[in-house]
């Protein structure tokens, strides 16, 4: 089994609608995919009301398993695509993972 282990997870959180320029931008700076995941805010202490219900934002959670040496790039190019430095745009961090297996690479499947 080849299970990689220098690989970092990019999570990208943004409002829904939003996940193709982050998508693109990621593509373009060298990650070979992305999963999509739909989410919601619940962040704000005061969430705007619509006969008496809360709206709560909905938000799309972009995952981008990639190779360590492209994570610092693939943070930036995200950051720009969807103006990640404006407030109220989303958030992106990046995680080290300790083990990824199922990504085909040139070192072959696991």
């Amino acid at each position: 089994m080849n299970i990689k282990t220098d690989y970092d997870l990019v999570i990208t959180i943004v409002n829904k609608g939003w996940s193709e320029p982050v998508i693109t931008a990621a593509r373009d700076a060298g990650a070979p995919g992305a999963t999509v995941l739909n989410g919601r805010g619940a962040g704000a202490a005061n969430m705007p009301k619509l006969f008496g219900i809360t709206i709560e934002p909905e938000k799309e959670i972009i995952l981008n398993a990639v190779p360590r040496a492209v994570s610092a790039a693939v943070l930036k190019a995200v950051t720009g695509a969807v103006a990640l430095c404006e407030p109220g745009t989303g958030i992106a961090m990046v995680m080290p993972l300790s083990g990824l297996v199922g990504v085909f690479d040139e070192a072959g499947p696991c």
